[in-house]
């Protein structure tokens, strides 16, 4: 158990489920040193959700996961930047070793993606300050899951037109959603805990960003067959699909986050 004075550090609880999930293939899922990374991941959230409540200043006060547009900007913070990530490592791989592209043109290839969040990223967050943050959500999750499933066709010979689209359509998705899920995190809370809302918000990002490159490359090891060039394609299908998957969880949350009844679970924390 913790000392007096210690914090409980979620990135244990975060590194040995990324670690679990990542070489789950390799030794198999019911092996002991998988189940024992898993055990330890259960293990230390448990710790965490015993201990800290008995603080006087904790880390993180669990009461304020009842307004849900708190918990669900979080939650949408996770889903999104996993699929961020595993976009990101799916589409390098699918260049760089399948299209036999260098590291330059496959950036350049990518270029698409973060030059439309670029530019749809301030156009978030005034669309936020005039109407709130439902029109970004749902433009959010229908970018990321139409492109994510539009990317799980994508075979040895797609023609450049076609990656362009689909990557700044990616691209709108991920410019979207950022200015929503921070407007849901500080709004959720009263002001007095900005500071711990915005810390929840980064580690929240944080996990996504683990856990999309962890069960995406999970997914592709367990899944190819033959060389990386020849079975890439057809093994990245289920990862394509697991990000659109992340992608409609933002469309729905963000839905659900910005009804009238999820304002007032915000506003009875005040």
């Amino acid at each position: 158990m913790p000392l007096a004075g210690h914090r409980v550090d979620p990135a244990r609880r975060r590194g040995s489920l990324a670690y679990a999930i990542i070489e789950g293939p390799a030794y198999g899922w019911r092996s002991p040193e998988i189940f024992g990374f898993f055990a330890l991941s259960v293990a230390a959230l448990a710790v965490l959700l015993a201990y800290e409540p008995r603080r006087e200043e904790p880390i993180l006060d669990f009461r304020f996961f009842r307004s849900v547009p708190f918990a669900g900007a979080n939650l949408t913070a996770v889903c999104a930047i996993a699929a961020m990530a595993g976009f990101l490592f799916l589409s390098t791989l699918y260049l760089q070793d399948v299209r036999d592209l260098s590291a330059l043109q496959a950036g350049l290839t990518i270029l698409p993606m973060p030059v439309v969040m670029a530019l749809c990223a301030p156009m978030a967050g005034r669309i936020v300050a005039k109407r709130g943050p439902r029109i970004p959500f749902v433009l959010a999750g229908a970018a990321l899951t139409l492109s994510s499933a539009a990317l799980s066709r994508l075979t040895g010979t797609t023609e450049h037109p076609y990656l362009i689209i689909t990557y700044a359509l990616f691209g709108l998705g991920a410019g979207m959603v950022s200015s929503p899920i921070t407007n849901g995190v500080m709004s959720g809370v009263p002001k007095t805990q900005a500071g711990m809302a915005s810390g929840m918000n980064s580690s929240s990002r944080q996990l996504g960003q683990s856990l999309g490159v962890a069960i995406v490359g999970s997914v592709l090891a367990a899944s190819i067959r033959g060389s990386m060039r020849d079975g890439f394609v057809h093994a990245a299908h289920a990862g394509w699909w697991i990000l659109a998957g992340c992608g409609y969880a933002v469309l729905l949350l963000g839905l659900l986050c910005t009804t009238q009844w999820a304002r007032a679970t915000a506003s009875r924390l005040g």
